[in-house]
């Protein structure tokens, strides 16, 4: 494993454009890709996404809309207490105040979006009335808080008594290191009985795709963002093309980790552009990543990132830069099936 490490760090050193794709799809063959045509699909990124993934089908298996599937999907992580890094439960900024990220969007072109919101629990539901309720794609900060004020969202303070102490231990040293995945002691828990993968090393953003019988797709994405961010940073996830991008004509994708990476790469749009062309979708993810890391070759070890993709037939791929990311797929056939994505180095980095 030492061996093959270091030969694709080499690699991605002399920025060469053979020998890694050549590794990297023989990685992906084992188990990046799960098949298409089973009908309706739903896949989301980490292990919260299972759950997530359950609220969707419970839509999406009885004939409802993509669109609804995945907002009833992502509510699931957003409101859940233990969940650091989505949501009300999200851990602050470093002035301690907690803002929230999210986008949504129809595989027919419509979207909406908000970033920096503050005091409102389920910014995935704000997003939705940004997207049909305004001529607008993304609303920010104050502007997003008063909107949803005005569409009857319920003010509240978001900093729960756990994340406030998370926030004041910080404090005590004050810096800022995005780790590649942090844990989710949590979920580890809970997903053990159900004999999954990963569960340990999973953080950040849910982001969620779904596609009914008739190839008809949409896509959510949110996140409280990274712990201890200058205030007003936003990432990907709010970001159309970047974090979230569905075409009901090829497919959709989204994307997590270090959202700057993403939004420099426009990954998400990347990645269904690239299944347009005729790469499927793990095809497609491998070569977003590797557009980062060869633009990184000094610190993308030091990176993560990751991509999940599904194609309007079903299949699904997902790729990443760490050994440690990992993606649900629910189907009529499975509902709480865990996946430990390919990775460009197979052993995490922190």
């Amino acid at each position: 494993m030492s061996n093959r490490r270091d030969f694709l760090k080499t690699s991605l050193l002399a920025t060469s454009a053979l020998a890694l794709p050549r590794l990297s799809r023989a990685a992906a063959s084992v188990s990046g890709t799960v098949a298409g045509g089973v009908g309706a699909r739903v896949v989301s990124t980490w292990d919260f996404g299972v759950p997530a993934n359950q609220a969707a089908w419970a839509v999406l298996g009885k004939g409802g809309k993509p669109l609804d599937a995945v907002e009833t999907g992502v509510l699931i992580p957003e409101a859940d207490l233990h969940n650091h890094s989505v949501g009300r439960a999200g851990y602050p900024d470093r002035d301690g105040k907690v803002t929230l990220d999210a986008s949504i969007m129809d595989g027919d072109g419509r979207c909406g979006a908000v970033a920096a919101l503050e005091h409102i629990g389920h910014p995935i539901k704000v997003a939705r009335k940004v997207m049909e309720d305004t001529p607008h794609v993304l609303l920010v900060g104050d502007g997003a808080l008063e909107f949803a004020l005005q569409e009857g969202f319920t003010r509240e303070n978001l900093l729960t008594p756990e994340s406030e102490h998370a926030w004041r231990e910080w404090l005590k040293q004050a810096r800022y290191t995005p780790v590649a995945n942090s844990e989710n002691i949590d979920y580890h828990r809970s997903l053990q009985p159900l004999g999954m993968p990963g569960g340990k090393n999973n953080h950040d953003t849910i982001g969620m795709l779904a596609v009914d019988a008739n190839g008809r797709l949409a896509g959510a994405c949110t996140t409280s963002g990274m712990a201890w961010k200058m205030h007003g940073r936003v990432g990907d996830s709010p970001i159309i093309g970047a974090g979230l991008y569905v075409d009901n004509d090829v497919g959709g994708a989204t994307s997590t980790g270090v959202g700057e990476e993403v939004i420099r790469n426009a990954g998400s749009f990347l990645v269904v552009e690239l299944m347009r062309q005729g790469r499927s979708p793990q095809e497609a993810c491998e070569e977003a990543v590797r557009r980062i890391v060869k633009k990184r070759p000094d610190g993308a070890k030091e990176l993560q990132v990751g991509f999940l993709a599904l194609r309007r037939d079903g299949e699904c791929g997902a790729y990443a830069i760490q050994k440690g990311f990992t993606f649900a797929v629910c189907d009529i056939h499975k509902q709480d099936r865990l996946l430990a994505s390919p990775s460009v180095y197979q052993t995490t980095y922190t």
